[in-house]
């Protein structure tokens, strides 16, 4: 998997939304990416997989709740090959949160250091290498896409912005946000703070 892939394939959409031929799929190639983005906008995230793992930095905050440094980090899913260090010194004394996420098929966001870990608040005191992202699509993501994509494909055929018929009542205006079925499915994978 890559970074910020497709959610779905353009077979997927077709067969989504009953198309039996070839005739449309650059189109609906264009809607897949379009609602995959769409879908990464209203979930402050993204669903794909850095292909090799990175060193990326974060600023450290202080939470006096816990009496320890804290960094909310991009998405993570595994602590195999992962590196942690504080002001250029390497360190094993810290816990990912939420703690149960991966158990259940989430990712955590945010890395907590050990009590004895001496922090700053420098900006990218932090390093962490790791492999970044999620290990596979949830299905959930995938659904949310091909609602938003086959939204976007009944665009074309809408040029003022409404669908249907005013006549047997099922006309439907398209806003400009995502489908509000697509805003429900998100709900639970909504990034709340942005990793910095």
């Amino acid at each position: 998997m890559t970074w910020a892939p497709d959610y779905a394939t353009t077979t997927d959409l077709a067969a989504y939304v009953r198309i039996g031929d070839d005739v449309d799929d650059a189109q609906l190639a264009l809607a897949v990416t379009a609602a995959s983005r769409s879908v990464d906008r209203a979930a402050g995230r993204q669903f794909g997989l850095l292909a090799a793992a990175a060193e990326w930095f974060f600023t450290l905050e202080w939470d006096r709740r816990l009496g320890t440094w804290l960094a909310p980090v991009d998405d993570v899913a595994t602590t195999t090959g992962m590196v942690v260090s504080v002001d250029g010194t390497a360190t094993t004394d810290y816990k990912l949160m939420p703690r149960q996420a991966v158990t259940k098929g989430r990712v955590w966001t945010t890395l907590v250091l050990g009590t004895d870990v001496a922090g700053t608040a420098t900006e990218d005191a932090l390093s962490v290498t790791a492999s970044w992202g999620w290990p596979a699509v949830p299905a959930t993501i995938k659904q949310a896409t091909l609602i938003q994509a086959s939204r976007f494909l009944a665009r074309r055929d809408s040029p003022y912005g409404v669908t249907g018929s005013p006549a047997d009542g099922s006309e439907t205006r398209l806003l400009a946000r995502v489908d509000p079925d697509v805003r429900v499915l998100l709900d639970a994978y909504v990034r709340r703070v942005w990793a910095l």
